[in-house]
């Protein structure tokens, strides 16, 4: 269902985003954050960062797979470029046709991963961000936490094939990323709100429906 707006315009929809480390649950709980707004009658689209269009996933596989070195800076702007067409094509467009848009990451991410993880400047990501996505903020982040020694043991026991350029750092840069994620939390505490992943799946699926129902009416 999509609402209307005046003289049966689309209403604008909702922008979601689900932010957080290797190993944290992200895609299960992507699944169930789809299926309980769909449930209160929502259109509701999926999609990923880096990622989202044809293009951008050529894009995620360089940043992912790529066999020649990507230096912090580079990595930031194909992380970008990237997002340029996925805000462009997508997310943008159904964000303004009454959809509701639920994304694995955004640039809370790059924010976590390049800032506080890389080191990048941090005034530099703020400026790309303006010009790519200006007036397009999550309505809401759903940060899944847990302490990175649980989170990439997880992660290590999911995985089916060799790990990724990300996948493959030091447990000290996920340290530097998490605490990234906690001061963004801290930044916009309205926006960006903290699910504890380290319990069983159950407590952490109840969480997210009390954030959802809070902070989203209707």
């Amino acid at each position: 269902m999509t609402d209307t707006g005046p003289r049966g315009t689309p209403a604008r929809g909702r922008f979601i985003t689900v932010e957080g480390i290797e190993g944290v649950g992200k895609t299960t709980s992507l699944e169930f954050i789809r299926a309980h707004l769909a449930a209160a009658g929502h259109d509701v689209l999926v999609t990923r960062e880096p990622g989202g269009t044809p293009t951008a996933e050529r894009l995620r596989e360089v940043l992912l797979e790529s066999a020649e070195p990507i230096g912090p800076q580079a990595e930031l702007l194909l992380m970008f470029a990237a997002r340029s067409l996925h805000v462009d094509n997508v997310i943008r467009p159904a964000v303004e046709a009454g959809r509701w848009v639920l994304c694995d990451r955004f640039t809370d991410a790059t924010r976590a991963y390049q800032g506080a993880g890389r080191g990048l400047d941090v005034a530099w990501i703020e400026r790309l961000a303006d010009a790519v996505h200006a007036g397009l903020d999550p309505d809401l982040t759903l940060w899944l936490d847990a302490p990175v020694e649980i989170a990439l043991r997880r992660a290590d026991q999911r995985r089916s094939g060799e790990a990724d350029r990300f996948e493959r750092e030091r447990e000290t840069f996920f340290e530097r990323v998490r605490e990234g994620y906690r001061e963004l939390a801290m930044r916009w505490p309205d926006r960006v709100r903290r699910v504890d992943a380290a319990v069983p799946v159950e407590d952490v699926r109840r969480a997210i429906a009390v954030i959802l129902d809070e902070a989203l009416p209707g």
